[in-house]
């Protein structure tokens, strides 16, 4: 790589490497030799994970544990971070051997998120853990912002109807099985049907409405407690 490509790149990443060469073994696929990104993956796999899950933890103050899991899940996944890749053009500086250029591996969703993970880590380890943390926090800035959105604005029975639509299974379905208490005080109990889990789930307020969505919330928690 010259000094004009790693210019490109830096300007792209908005970071500068002190450290050329590891920022090129960050860039450097196993099929081109041994010295290549594998084990700095590993290590921006866990710095990724940890960043990702302070944040939501910080700004999503009111998801579930599940709900937190699913956001995280949606922002760590292969295909997010081959996006994120693609947008920082990391595809044109990768190093890899002849065969697996030619088949195409500059673009392949695999290498292109198991780079973004390694620079990670090369960044990590050429300055510290806060300059990481900008990184991610600069490239993944909008796809954060847009799941606390989505996450604060969707009550519970839009994301459990959105959920078993998408794993195609039939809509959940809601049943007042109680009411408790005088007219003015009245707490009603309802059941939560839903396929994908063996058994309804009780949700209780005091009014119907919201004790569907406190079970239909409470389905949100078993369906994603991990």
């Amino acid at each position: 790589m010259t000094a004009q490509t790693f210019a490109r790149l830096f300007r792209c990443l908005g970071y500068e490497f002190a450290n050329h060469d590891l920022c090129r073994q960050a860039l450097t696929h196993r099929s081109f030799g041994s010295h290549n990104y594998e084990r700095l993956e590993f290590l921006g796999d866990s710095i990724l994970g940890m960043v990702v899950t302070t944040y939501l933890y910080d700004q999503a103050e009111r998801a579930s544990e599940g709900e937190l899991s699913r956001m995280r899940a949606s922002l760590v996944k292969q295909m997010t971070l081959a996006e994120i890749a693609r947008e920082l053009n990391l595809g044109e500086h990768l190093i890899m051997g002849e065969g697996e250029l030619k088949s195409g591996g500059f673009d392949r969703d695999s290498i292109l998120a198991d780079t973004l993970e390694a620079l990670i880590g090369a960044i990590y380890l050429d300055s510290d853990l806060a300059s990481a943390e900008a990184c991610v926090h600069r490239w993944f800035a909008d796809r954060l912002s847009e799941t606390i959105h989505q996450t604060a604005t969707k009550d519970a029975k839009t994301r459990l109807q959105e959920l078993v639509q998408a794993r195609r299974v039939s809509l959940p379905r809601y049943e007042v099985v109680g009411a408790i208490g005088p007219d003015h005080e009245r707490l009603f109990v309802v059941a939560c049907y839903c396929d994908l889990l063996s058994e309804p789930v009780l949700g209780e307020a005091g009014a119907r409405r919201a004790a569907e969505q406190s079970a239909a919330s409470k389905a949100l928690e078993l369906l994603f407690d991990v």
